[in-house]
C-alpha cells in the first residue's frame, strides 16, 4: 500500500508539474518558441515580470526582440513557401527577406500579395556580401552564410525601382517566386502556391463541378484518355476556377535568371500547346473569381472579384477570411507547435483570424504575441 501511495503520489506531482507552469516556466516557453533558443537571464526576470503583473503579451513582445526570432523561427517558417517541395532546406532569398522585413516593420500583412515593397540587406554588416542583383541570388545567400542578423541589417526599398517590373505583387513578383512558380509550365504554379500559403488551400479543396468551363484554357485536353467523362468529372472541378484566376500571370515569364514582365504582352507559354482549339484563349493579363459563388463562398470574399494583374489579384486575396483564418492558424501551428484540432482551439483560431483583420490591423507581430500567450503553460 505505502509503494502504491507513492506512485500515485507520484504521478500527480507529474501531472501537476506539466500542467501548471509558474510565470517563470511560461516566459522560458514562451522565449523557447517564438526565438527558437532561450532566454538570457535578464530577459527572462523582464518576461517574468510581465507575466506576473498580467501582461503576457508584453513578454511575447520581448521575446521576439531576440535576433533569432527573424534568423531562425520566421527564416525557416518562410522558407517553406517559396518552393514547390514546401521544404525550409533552401538558400535564404528576397522572398524570405521581404517577409521577415513587412513582419519586423509591421507592415500591414495583408500587403504581402500586393505591396511595392523588395527587403535587401545592408552593405554595412561588416561581412562580404554580393550585391544585390535582379538575376542572381548570391546577395542573399552571402548574408545567410555570413550569420547576418536579419533583425537588424535588413532594408525596405521599392521593388519596382528594383526589378523594373510596373505590376508588382508584393512576394509573387520577388526573384525567388519567380523562378519557384514561373519557370516552367504556364504560370498555373504561382495561382496554386499562393492559394495554398495564404488561403491555406490546394485547389482540390476548391474542387467545384458546377462551374463553366468558359476559361479553361486549350491546352487542357477535353478528352484525356480518349474519354470526355474525365474533363466534365475531374478536371474541370479545378481547371475552372484556376485558369480564370491565372490570367493574372499571363505577362510574366522567368528567363535567364530573373523574372520577366512585359506589359500587354501574353507571353508565348501561355496560349502554348493547343489540344482543343476552342478553350480560352488569354489575350490580356485579367482575370475573374468564379470560385466566389457557389460551395467555396464559404471563404469570406470581399470587394471586386474581377480585374487586371498580379497586384490587384493579390489584394482581393488577402481581402479574403480564409486569408485571415489561414494566417491566424499557420501561426498557431508555429507558436503552439501542434494543429488546431479540438473545438476549443479551432475557436480560438477564428477569434485571432477576427482580431488579425480588425483591431490588428493585419499586424503579424501582434497575431504571434496574442496566439503564442495561448499556449505557453498554465
Amino acid at each position: 500500500m505505502v509503494i502504491k501511495h507513492l506512485i500515485v503520489s507520484g504521478l500527480i506531482l507529474l501531472s501537476s508539474t506539466s500542467v501548471f507552469a509558474g510565470p517563470r516556466e511560461q516566459a522560458w516557453t514562451l522565449h523557447n518558441r517564438i526565438a527558437s533558443v532561450p532566454p538570457n537571464p535578464q530577459t527572462l526576470n523582464m518576461m517574468e515580470s510581465f507575466i506576473n503583473a498580467g501582461n503576457a503579451e508584453a513578454a511575447a513582445s520581448l521575446a521576439m526582440e531576440n535576433p533569432e526570432f527573424y534568423g531562425t523561427t520566421l527564416k525557416n517558417w518562410v522558407k517553406k513557401w517559396t518552393n514547390a517541395d514546401q521544404t525550409p532546406r533552401v538558400p535564404f532569398n528576397d522572398y524570405v527577406a521581404t517577409v521577415l522585413g513587412m513582419i519586423r516593420d509591421d507592415v500591414p500583412f495583408n500587403q504581402v500579395l500586393s505591396a511595392d515593397v523588395l527587403y535587401i540587406v545592408s552593405g554595412n554588416t561588416g561581412s562580404t556580401i554580393a550585391p544585390w542583383a535582379i538575376d542572381s541570388n548570391d546577395h542573399y545567400e552571402d548574408a545567410e552564410n555570413n550569420n547576418v542578423n536579419f533583425k537588424e541589417f535588413l532594408l525596405q526599398r521599392q521593388q519596382s525601382s528594383m526589378n523594373g517590373i510596373t505590376d508588382t505583387a508584393g512576394v509573387n513578383t520577388t526573384r525567388a517566386a519567380g523562378e519557384a512558380f514561373y519557370s516552367a509550365g504556364t504560370n498555373r504554379r504561382v495561382t496554386r502556391f499562393t492559394f495554398m500559403n495564404y488561403l491555406c488551400r490546394d485547389f482540390e479543396a476548391l474542387h467545384d463541378l458546377n462551374l463553366s468551363d468558359y476559361h479553361v484554357r486549350r491546352d487542357v485536353d477535353r478528352a484525356p484518355g480518349g474519354d470526355s467523362r474525365t474533363f466534365r468529372n475531374k478536371c474541370v472541378g479545378c481547371h475552372s476556377g484556376q485558369d480564370a484566376l491565372g490570367g493574372a500571370f499571363a505577362y510574366f515569364d522567368f528567363v535567364d535568371g530573373k523574372l520577366e514582365h512585359t506589359p500587354g504582352q501574353v507571353v508565348p507559354k501561355i496560349n502554348a500547346n493547343n489540344l482543343f482549339s476552342e478553350g480560352w484563349i488569354q489575350q490580356d493579363d485579367s482575370w475573374t473569381n468564379l470560385w466566389k459563388d457557389g460551395q467555396n463562398s464559404v471563404l469570406g470574399w470581399r470587394g471586386l472579384q474581377q480585374g487586371n494583374g498580379a497586384r490587384s489579384l493579390g489584394a482581393m486575396l488577402t481581402r479574403s477570411r480564409a486569408f485571415s483564418e489561414c494566417m491566424s492558424t499557420k501561426v498557431y501551428e508555429l507558436v503552439c507547435m501542434k494543429d488546431p484540432m479540438s473545438e476549443e482551439e479551432k475557436g480560438l483560431v477564428m477569434s485571432l483570424a477576427t482580431d488579425f483583420e480588425t483591431t490588428g490591423n493585419y499586424s503579424m507581430k501582434r497575431l504571434i504575441a496574442k496566439t503564442s500567450v495561448q499556449c505557453m503553460g498554465e
